[in-house]
């Protein structure tokens, strides 16, 4: 390694800055582990923060998920919805600001853009008239979009050097289509990179790509691992494979083992540390000093303070419960990836500048959209159309009431008084309808009044239905009014047997006769059916279900003991197997196996899983 260059003081406007990579396998579920987005973001004290398998949508970047008090952040999430991949990847670059206006910090970027071909735009108004990218000219444009689609990279240029942050494509080796598509992936933003750096542009690449480099960053390689394409391209672009980037973790740590950035998140790995490092953080150009020499000066030599692996991040920590021994005994908390940090110093303020104009403090959720004159006019115009339906809704309301007298109100012909469209019907009719239209209490008030008698009992049931039908041809019924019915049914039906008990009511129930929720109390109230205590009545119900229930649990347990004993033992170990399913796409998908129930670790770790594996008898689904 080239000697670095002597240190400059504080005095020169020179500082540090911290960068920190982290995949978080879901935004929400971490921003809801640490309480908010702002504490999140402030435990790794850093400058700029790079979030990796976001999983939200557009329409999901809400201001709890997006906004945070002295940050600014820059989204690109998925835009197909191929093979259900909406919401699936996304990455989130988070710029710690004292100021988002008029700021010389190095932290917030002087421009931005989603996306490395440029189809997808970097904030311009019209995103149709983008331009390709230089140095992706020669790919068609439909390719260019199909590498874009997935939300994989936000760029960020912070004026000494740019900043990629990525999500690269995970592709197994019998899945030709998506090896296919992670080439041309790499392929193209390796064009992206060159390009710049010919035009003298100092990179940063940090992120989740998805490929370990060398046998040292993956637990236990295989026989094919050397022979993996992606881990030849990786090295390629290499320094020490005569590339332009430094691995700078492997610069600073170039010897040191299981140093691993991620654990299968279904197997235990992370109990014996059993994974591989996908996350890194590469750099590539000279070095900020234009008064030294150029040969043997790098970003890396001259800035590059300390780099590593925050494992305090880890789900699994040495102290745990064991996680896979005996089944699921303890939930981990947080991503399967574990964050990457490095620390810069000498990096020297940059002009004052604004936010650029991808940031997420622009959105439509967030800011709003700003109305045009007309689109208020529009809008007045509307809802004095609305005001005009709404009157004349309601004019024709008060034309069908119905004004019907009083049960217990003595008339001397039998006859109510007629009014608007609905004349000639009988008090009798209306009563049978009021479930629709509901009488109202002055009307009977009124009609009492006339005929000098109080209310009777009867009448008293109608005055204290005074819930009134919602108005407008799109209202939604209440589940309360279907019940004031079956009460008007229940109490016409029920007028001539008197008083009932609460038995009654469950022996009603019981005869499937009408199914009335409500009873009557001693004084001839009527009580709904959730004002019943049914702790009271004679008839138990948890006694109703007992024998079936007492004979589904015991055929339960049969069946619980019967699964038991077909449970194969592992031969490692001598213990019950844990049963799991394919689920891959192929012509075992949907079959059972069994597997050793040990977290899965090193073949020389006898306390880790044993290999045992086993079909069960169940075939495969079609």
């Amino acid at each position: 390694m080239p000697p670095r260059c002597p240190p400059i003081s504080p005095e020169d406007g020179e500082g540090t800055m911290r960068m920190v990579t982290y995949n978080v396998n879901g935004l929400r579920q971490r921003i809801s582990q640490f309480g908010s987005l702002l504490r999140l973001l402030d435990s790794f004290d850093a400058d700029v923060v790079c979030f990796q398998e976001t999983k939200l949508r557009r329409q999901e970047l809400t201001a709890d998920v997006v906004m945070a008090e002295g940050y600014e952040s820059f989204f690109s999430c998925t835009r197909t919805s191929d093979k259900g991949r909406t919401g699936y990847a996304g990455v989130a670059t988070f710029c710690r600001v004292k100021s988002a206006f008029s700021s010389s910090e190095v932290a917030l970027p002087v421009a931005a853009e989603e996306g490395f071909t440029g189809l997808l735009g970097n904030g311009r108004k019209d995103e149709n008239h983008a331009s390709v990218a230089g140095g992706v000219e020669e790919f068609a444009k439909d390719d260019l979009l199909q590498v874009d689609s997935e939300g994989r990279c936000v760029i960020t240029d912070h004026g000494h050097f740019i900043l990629f942050n990525i999500y690269g494509p995970r592709a197994d080796s019998d899945d030709a289509e998506r090896t296919e598509f992670k080439l041309k992936f790499y392929k193209i933003l390796q064009r992206r990179w060159e390009h710049l750096l010919q035009q003298g542009k100092r990179l940063f690449v940090v992120g989740d790509l998805n490929i370990a480099p060398a046998a040292i960053d993956r637990c236990e390689a295989g026989p094919d691992f050397e022979k993996n394409e992606f881990r030849k391209w990786l090295r390629s672009m290499l320094v020490e494979n005569g590339g332009p980037f430094f691995d700078i973790f492997r610069a600073r740590h170039p010897d040191r083992k299981d140093a691993y950035t991620c654990w299968p998140s279904n197997t235990g790995a992370e109990q014996f540390n059993f994974g591989s490092r996908i996350d890194h953080i590469l750099c590539a150009g000279s070095c900020l000093h234009e008064d030294c020499d150029p040969q043997g000066h790098n970003l890396i030599a001259c800035h590059v303070k300390d780099c590593d692996i925050l494992t305090r991040y880890k789900r699994w920590k040495p102290g745990n419960t064991p996680r896979w021994k005996g089944g699921w005994s303890t939930k981990l908390e947080g991503s399967d990836h574990a964050p990457v940090y490095v620390c810069l110093e000498g990096i020297v303020d940059v002009p004052q500048h604004d936010t650029p104009s991808i940031s997420a403090r622009y959105f439509p959720t967030i800011r709003g959209i700003q109305q045009t004159i007309v689109s208020v006019l529009m809008k007045r115009q509307v809802s004095e159309q609305v005001e005009v339906c709404e009157m004349s809704t309601s004019c024709l309301e008060e034309d069908v009431t119905i004004r019907s007298c009083s049960r217990g109100s003595k008339r001397s012909s039998g006859d109510c008084e007629p009014s608007g469209s609905l004349s000639g019907e009988s008090c009798a009719s209306s009563n049978r309808n009021y479930g629709s239209v509901n009488l109202e209490a002055h009307e009977q008030s009124r009609n009492s009044a006339a005929v000098g008698v109080s209310d009777t009992a009867d009448g008293n049931q109608y005055s204290e239905v005074k819930k009134k039908a919602k108005k407008g041809r799109g209202s939604q019924l209440s589940l309360r009014s279907f019940f004031q019915r079956n009460l008007d049914s229940c109490n016409k039906d029920e007028k001539s047997s008197g008083n009932f008990s609460l038995n009654a009511v469950h022996t009603q129930k019981s005869d499937n006769q009408t199914n009335c929720n409500f009873a009557k109390d001693e004084d001839g109230r009527s009580l709904q059916q959730n004002d019943l205590n049914t702790s009271a009545s004679p008839l138990d119900q948890s006694s109703l279900g007992k024998g079936k229930n007492d004979v589904a649990l015991l055929e339960w347990q049969r069946i619980q003991q019967v699964m038991q004993n077909s449970i194969p033992l592992c031969k490692g170990h001598r213990e019950p197997c844990v049963s799991r399913v394919v689920k891959k796409a192929g012509p075992n998908f949907g079959r059972r196996f069994y597997t050793c129930p040990r977290a899965e670790g090193p073949a020389s770790n006898p306390e880790a899983n044993c290999g045992f594996f086993k079909w069960a008898s169940s075939k495969a689904k079609q």
